[in-house]
């Protein structure tokens, strides 16, 4: 599971870009490409130009990762004793908390990737406005299979799940999410995961000094 965590956020950096595209593999390469080129580019290498590489990638992804199906999915049925605001206050904070985990360990564990796209199966009749990218990352012998769980969304393929060697990422949330909102409100949940952005933000401004 340790090899995961530093793929992780290449996958989630890795998402399509905004592009009205009906080929789900071709919303994903671009971006991806974009990420990769970000992360080697030499005019991003230095300490003092970290944060402004950080904000150029999560600015690919923030656009078109579907923060708000993704945080719906990872309540589960708990979403339903979420008000709007409540859920709305929910997915701010967590695609905060995506943003900070994610990002800190791609900009410090990249080390030249790189993806295979491998095969697409687009939905039928009810089903075709999802589809599932499943690509490979490899890094030096080492292969790791991911799967792009998309749906279509106003002509645009976004993604809603990855799945890393068999595990998704919206049910690991989930997994510890229902477990704190099955004796607790929808506010205890929400102030956890605010505090723990506070949290990680309050670290690195302490190793940024």
């Amino acid at each position: 599971m340790k090899r995961i965590i530093p793929v992780l956020l290449l996958l989630l950096v890795a998402l399509p870009g905004p592009a009205h595209s009906s080929d789900p593999m071709d919303a994903v390469r671009g971006p991806i490409d974009e990420v990769i080129n970000t992360l080697k580019d030499p005019q991003y290498q230095g300490d003092a130009q970290k944060e402004v590489q950080r904000e150029k990638i999560w600015k690919i992804i923030r656009e078109l990762f579907d923060f708000k199906k993704i945080s719906s999915l990872a309540l589960g049925n708990y979403r339903k004793k979420f008000s709007p605001q409540e859920l709305k206050e929910f997915t701010d904070h967590f695609s905060r908390l995506l943003e900070d985990t994610y990002l800190d360990k791609i900009q410090a564990e990249y080390r030249n990737e790189k993806v295979i796209y491998l095969s697409q199966k687009i939905g039928s009749g009810k089903k075709a406005d999802k589809a599932l990218v499943k690509t490979k990352i490899t890094r030096e012998s080492v292969e790791i299979p991911v799967n792009y769980k998309m749906w279509l969304n106003n002509g645009i393929w976004r993604v809603y799940d990855v799945k890393v060697e068999g595990v998704s990422l919206v049910k690991n949330y989930r997994n510890q999410f229902q477990k704190i909102l099955l004796n607790n409100p929808p506010a205890h949940l929400i102030e956890k995961v605010r505090k723990k952005v506070e949290k990680r933000k309050e670290k690195k401004a302490d190793a940024d000094k």
